[in-house]
């Protein structure tokens, strides 16, 4: 058994909390978004994350805009709806939650 495996499977569990983190602050571009979790050593390639905003946005958490560029053609900035902010803050708790159990067991007193 690889590490390198279970760490990448650890990573895509999380990606869809990193990226509504990431659009609660700001709307996002999908090129952003990767570069965001690239810097957090979240790598992400747009093969992964192009279907995980699909299935956020069918899911009614995200919504987007065109936005007319002046060096290609139109760019797509996602944007959380009121759903997706709910859902997030539903994860936020899940997360903290399960953060504390993990250091409970790796960090027993």
């Amino acid at each position: 058994m690889k590490a390198d495996n279970t760490a990448a499977q650890m990573r895509k569990g999380i990606l869809e909390y990193c990226i509504l983190s990431i659009l609660s602050k700001e709307e996002a571009y999908p090129s952003e978004i990767i570069s965001k979790l690239k810097d957090a050593k979240l790598i992400v390639v747009e093969g992964t994350l192009y279907p995980l905003l699909t299935r956020l946005k069918n899911a009614g958490l995200l919504d987007y805009r065109w936005v007319e560029s002046v060096a290609g053609p139109p760019r797509k900035y996602y944007i959380l709806t009121t759903a997706g902010e709910q859902f997030l803050s539903e994860l936020k708790t899940t997360w903290e939650e399960l953060q504390y159990a993990v250091d409970q067991i790796t960090n027993p007193s």
